[in-house]
């Protein structure tokens, strides 16, 4: 007696399909994901390891590797088991291999990292020809895309050809997972555990607050024409019904503010780290008048002295001083 096979159904297929897209559509999200946090935690470590000189000042904050570690230690297994269940189904079904969404994302990454070869040489030779300094930390950052934009095309131009195996396969994603295991260790090295980071992040709020206090002290004076006794003061005569005085954030004490004379005075802090150990010191540079005010500071307990320039409210001061309704 014969047996009949029935074909597989449309439904079949089109459940072979949808899930085919869906993999392969994580699997290259994952692994666009991937290669930008790589890059930008290398680009972090490197402009600490390198700092640009500027002559510009950067308020946005010292830069972190957080993201990035996080991103990369969650992403990269997540792109391993995607990359594992097409590599499954494509033994089974070796046809699908070259048909549909993977052959299209296949093509997209392959130009994509082949664009960003070029783009890789063109910058050095347009820096080269246009006599700029190839600094360091430039030219490791062109090695950085050089090297993954690289060996990205290698893998997808061997993809196409067919001569990736299943044992070669392996070998890529042990080296993948080296250089993002070695990225990660030397973005710690350079910048600091997750407990230094933590600490840094305490200075710069400490930094911040008494940046602000150092705001309302000044406007006190604009108002009265004096610099206030206590910080409480400060309160009162700004009518500061829905703020308070900023207090340490790490220690939940209040700072320390000391009147040293009719325009003299200083703000004290306690501080984890030295300024110097943050990622872009001139976050510490603040604009006051026509110039600018450092607050960079040493490890341990250290106060600013302030002063207050008379001559910037000399037009305020022909009106007697308003003294606060008690």
């Amino acid at each position: 007696m014969e047996t009949q096979t029935n074909p597989p159904t449309n439904s079949g297929r089109t459940g072979a399909g949808a899930k085919d897209f869906f993999i392969n559509l994580g699997a290259i999200v994952a692994l666009y994901t991937l290669v930008i946090s790589l890059i930008n935690l290398l680009f972090t470590v490197i402009n600490k390891a390198f700092p640009q000189i500027t002559n510009g000042y950067n308020y946005g904050g010292s830069a972190s590797v957080s993201w990035p570690v996080a991103i990369l230690i969650i992403v990269f297994p997540i792109f391993i088991l995607l990359m594992w269940l097409l590599e499954r189904d494509y033994a089974r079904e070796p046809e699908r291999k070259n048909k549909g969404v993977h052959k299209w994302l296949t093509y997209i990454t392959l130009f994509i990292s082949g664009a960003a070869l070029a783009g890789d040489l063109i910058a050095v030779l347009y820096y080269f020809i246009d006599g700029q300094e190839l600094t360091k930390g430039f030219l490791l950052k062109i090695l950085v895309v050089l090297v993954i934009a690289g060996a990205l095309f290698t893998y997808y131009i061997s993809e196409i050809r067919g001569k990736l195996t299943s044992k070669s396969r392996k070998i890529w994603r042990v080296i993948a997972g080296a250089i993002i295991l070695a990225s990660i260790i030397w973005g710690f090295s350079v910048l600091g555990s997750p407990r230094t980071q933590r600490l840094l992040k305490y200075d710069e709020e400490k930094v911040s607050d008494l940046q602000n206090i150092n705001n309302y002290i000044i406007n006190f004076y604009e108002i009265q024409h004096s610099l206030p006794a206590s910080l409480a003061e400060t309160k009162d005569v700004l009518n500061m019904d829905y703020s308070i005085i900023p207090t340490d954030p790490q220690t939940q004490q209040p700072y320390t503010y000391q009147k040293k004379g009719d325009t003299a005075y200083e703000l004290c802090a306690k501080f984890n780290r030295a300024s110097a150990e943050v990622q872009d010191p001139n976050i510490y540079m603040r604009p006051i008048g026509y110039g600018y005010q450092s607050w960079v500071h040493p490890a341990g307990e250290h106060c600013f002295s302030e002063t207050v320039n008379p001559n910037m409210y000399i037009n305020q001061m022909s009106e007697p001083p308003i003294l606060p309704i008690k």
